[in-house]
């Protein structure tokens, strides 16, 4: 049983401010007992502009955030999933990455966004370009933690159902989601892709969000949760500074993998190398 936080925040541009709240968010995970935390997209920084976050960006394994994620979970000995960090690429790009920290503080893994939002949400006046700086990833990464095998993925990568498979074809038992939805497309489309990644896969999921109003004028639509692997929803924050907590009994997904197995069931192969 791993008690787990999915916290959630409306980060703004001052990077000290954005800290101070995760802080205060993980110190109240930590007190109701969650052993892994894990923060959301861009939990310490959302720029004004796109620009304003490669100017910010750090470099690996030095930086404010990312001493921040080292930190946390060295004082508190508890596992961080470090939401995201924008990490250098070059002079105009950075990498959306979301590195796990262990108890001992030190990295353990990280994994960087592949697939980007690039689009125009329809029947609204707000498009979206991460290309235009963000640097995507290439690495599918399963990260070995406290002897559980996760599956990372970012925001975006939730539409990508074929990412999720070969996640669990890689021994993934848990999925984490670091997300900052829109408010459109998070009202139409969040639980029901969130609930159909885990029932397909028999994987708990874990998604810590953004959610309220930004400096750049969006809004995100919050609703950070964790859901089982028959797609129950175990705890949500739908609004607000907070957090949703709840136990994951990684026991009980196994039997029911082995009860229910749907996964040695497909009668198609597809190369993913």
């Amino acid at each position: 049983m791993i008690r787990t936080a999915a916290i959630q925040m409306a980060s703004g541009s001052n990077i000290h401010a954005n800290l101070a709240e995760a802080e205060k968010q993980i110190e109240a995970a930590v007190l109701d007992g969650a052993q892994w935390v894990a923060l959301p997209e861009n939990f310490g920084l959302v720029g004004v502009q796109q620009e304003d976050v490669v100017e910010q960006a750090e470099e690996p394994g030095s930086g404010p955030i990312q001493d921040f994620l080292s930190d946390q979970a060295k004082r508190h000995g508890i596992v961080v999933v470090g939401g995201t960090v924008p990490i250098r690429a070059d002079s105009r790009h950075y990498f959306n990455r979301l590195p796990v920290h262990g108890p001992d503080g030190r990295c353990l893994a990280h994994y960087d966004k592949i697939h980007l939002f690039d689009v125009s949400l329809p029947d609204s006046d707000e498009s979206y370009q991460e290309s235009a700086v963000i640097r995507p990833g290439n690495q599918v990464v399963v990260a070995e933690v406290e002897g559980v095998r996760v599956g990372l993925a970012i925001c975006y990568d939730l539409r990508f159902p074929e990412l999720f498979r070969i996640l669990v074809d890689r021994g993934a038992e848990l999925f984490v989601l670091p997300s900052s939805f829109t408010a459109v497309t998070g009202q139409a489309h969040w639980h029901v892709l969130l609930r159909a990644r885990a029932i397909e896969n028999l994987t708990a999921i874990v998604a810590p969000a953004q959610g309220g109003f930004h400096v750049n004028g969006r809004e995100t639509y919050g609703h950070s949760l964790i859901a089982d692997a028959w797609g129950n929803i175990l705890a949500e924050k739908p609004s607000g500074a907070g957090y949703a907590l709840a136990d994951i009994n990684l026991e009980k997904q196994a039997q029911m993998r082995e009860r229910f197995p749907v996964l040695n069931h497909r009668r198609f192969f597809v190369r993913t190398e």
